[in-house]
């Protein structure tokens, strides 16, 4: 039987020390809804300013220096029209908006101010619309984009597409924004109040960290990898027997056959006291699962963690099986998850 309890230099060995590209890529998605709380004031005074034209809000984002990408994503969660829309939008674009002028380009009709305009559009229906063809997306947003012709046709269809003739189509009665420009008052209520909504999941997206992301990989490796005969669920709790009964819970429990494995997962680019927490619990923890015929196992990788020597070397010793974060890794855990749970 293989060995999977292994020490710090065999763990050490195995470890990625920084985090997955892919990972940081989510992390800056969620992470962009805070900025856009913080931005809000700003991408209003716009939209108050906006009183000439219905496309001055183009000549005063430049004017401003406010990052184009921002403003359009902006306009996407107002408007609650996010990246699904977005792309049913784009595979309907030419049976939506039908009409061209003279070139052949297509056009949108819309209204402001109780007169009738014109949008040509330059640069839709392109092939692939989508929050990362826009810059709109956590990749996108990490750098500071002025306007194209993609964005300005996807601003103008944020802004509009409810007054013109196809608002019934791919969802574009939500693109109101655009007749409330100018209008102060209508515009605070409007914006303030859809914010509000923003806000109440700020806290839930904060929460939803890189550890968590970390985390829900694992379970969906998990699942995907070990099949339906395993029961594997995420911050779930194993019951311990004894005169005094007692529960222990881990951020991952794989069960099967009324036998449970423990995953604990850590995953730490700077140093901090969550590992020396875990080390500390690591010898009565595994002391009283094996006792009661289950197992416990640790995913334990970063640079940081590695810093903490001593706590590492004292969860391996009280591991049933140590693995680091790749899915090479994953692959050991899931070894010793079958061998543990026939």
């Amino acid at each position: 039987m293989t060995n999977y309890a292994r020490d710090i230099h065999a763990l050490k060995s195995h470890a990625v020390m920084w985090w997955p590209e892919d990972f940081k890529n989510e992390n800056a998605t969620i992470s962009i809804i805070p900025r856009l709380l913080e931005t809000q004031d700003d991408f209003i005074s716009i939209l108050k300013l906006s009183k000439n034209s219905p496309t001055q809000v183009f000549e005063l984002v430049e004017a401003a220096k406010f990052p184009a990408n921002l403003f359009l994503k902006h306009l996407v969660v107002i408007s609650d029209y996010g990246g699904e829309l977005i792309q049913r939008l784009g595979k309907s674009f030419t049976d939506i908006f039908t009409k061209k002028d003279l070139t052949g380009k297509p056009i949108m009709d819309y209204i402001w101010k109780q007169r009738n305009y014109q949008y040509i559009f330059k640069s839709m229906p392109v092939k692939g619309l989508s929050n990362t063809k826009l810059n709109i997306d956590g990749k996108g947003l990490q750098s500071e984009q002025p306007f194209d012709s993609l964005k300005r046709d996807m601003t103008m269809i944020l802004l509009y597409a409810s007054t013109s003739d196809v608002s019934e189509l791919a969802g574009l009665e939500v693109c109101l924004l655009g007749s409330l420009l100018g209008d102060a008052a209508a515009l605070d209520r409007h914006i303030k109040q859809r914010y509000i909504v923003v806000s109440r999941i700020t806290g839930g997206a904060n929460a939803n960290s890189l550890g968590q992301l970390a985390q829900s990989y694992i379970l969906k490796y998990l699942k995907e990898k070990l099949g339906s005969k395993f029961d594997i669920t995420s911050n779930a709790s194993i019951i311990l027997p004894g005169n005094n009964q007692s529960h222990e819970t881990f951020d991952i429990v794989v069960s099967k056959g009324g036998k449970n494995v423990g995953i604990e997962v850590s995953f730490q680019v700077t140093t901090n006291s969550t590992i020396e927490r875990k080390s500390a619990q690591a010898a009565d923890r595994k002391e009283r699962m094996n006792r009661a015929g289950h197992k416990i196992a640790y995913v334990i990788d970063g640079a940081g963690n590695f810093q903490r020597s001593s706590a590492i070397s004292r969860i391996c010793q009280y591991s049933d099986c140590t693995v680091a974060y790749s899915n090479s890794e994953f692959d050991v855990l899931a070894d010793f998850l079958c061998e543990s749970l026939p």
